[in-house]
């Protein structure tokens, strides 16, 4: 794992040169400034979920057993941010804004999956669970997903629903537990543990860039039983971009790869889009 993630640091490192931060409020820690783990939490939220106003991608999906047996998704994802309340704005800069956010993801294909649609209104608030509907198009059914099921398979991959759009950092307590040469590792605590599969995850953060490059869940004996991993990244309209990525289930030994490409930035995705109406009418112009 060093090895890789010395590889994806070096990448990151590189790409990083016109990357521009924000000034963070920065700690003492045995003679070199640290950032305060709060605001290594909102800048790694703010790359891995808000680059641009909105969003748009292409991705092949590849599910692989532990036998080795593959399946394959092809989807289209838009995403829409929640416009910042002015004050708010003022205050933080429109361009450091996590707030709301809206997600659409069209399946091409294969023949079993294709016109289905998942849908997304993610919400901050932690007391607030996020909204989700299925599109089941050999039903014609609308279907709400329930809370308490964002952490089952999305689709029959290795991902998670709540992967999709990500999960909330207001959800967790936080723990800066290691500072590297490259990563700052953070571990992260459920608020409400009776929520959630797992009793705590790691998080490995490049220290130039803050994205987050790989993610280990733990259970209740402390073994890692789910990884995250990005494999490619790369800068697309001066926002990095994770190209390539993989969910491992350490457990059973299968996993699922995420490609992206034709990824924009800015679009102009219109917010009606994001409405039950679209779920039964694709809008092609933005997907195709």
């Amino acid at each position: 794992m060093k090895r890789y993630l010395l590889r994806v640091g070096i990448l990151a490192s590189v790409l990083a040169f016109a990357f521009v931060f924000q000034p963070a409020a920065l700690a003492q820690d045995g003679g070199e400034d640290i950032p305060s783990v709060e605001e290594i939490v909102e800048r790694a939220n703010r790359v891995a979920y808000y680059q641009g106003k909105d969003g748009r991608a292409d991705v092949q999906m590849r599910i692989v057993d532990s036998q080795g047996r593959e399946r394959s998704r092809r989807f289209t994802i838009l995403r829409r941010d929640k416009a910042p309340p002015e004050q708010r704005a003022e205050e933080a800069g429109a361009d450091r804004y996590t707030g709301d956010q809206k997600f659409y993801v069209y399946f091409k294909g294969p023949a079993d999956v294709r016109n289905t649609v998942f849908m997304v209104w993610k919400h901050v608030d932690e007391d607030t669970d996020d909204d989700r509907w299925l599109y089941l198009p050999a039903l014609d059914l609308v279907k709400r997903i329930a809370a308490s099921d964002k952490r089952s398979s999305f689709v029959g991959s290795h991902f998670f629903y709540e992967d999709v759009s990500g999960r909330n950092p207001e959800l967790d307590e936080h723990e800066l537990a290691d500072v590297t040469e490259n990563y700052f590792i953070l571990n992260n605590t459920p608020k409400k543990p009776g929520q959630v599969e797992f009793s705590r995850y790691r998080m490995w953060i490049h220290r130039d860039t803050y994205l987050p490059v790989q993610t280990e869940y733990y259970d209740d004996q402390g073994e890692a039983y789910r990884r995250y991993t990005v494999e490619n990244v790369s800068r697309l309209q001066d926002y990095l971009t994770v190209m390539r990525s993989r969910m491992e289930d350490l457990r059973s030994g299968g996993h699922t790869i995420i490609e992206y490409s034709d990824v924009e930035y800015d679009v102009g995705i219109p917010e009606d889009i994001f409405t039950e109406r679209y779920l039964r009418n694709p809008p092609m112009n933005y997907i195709e």
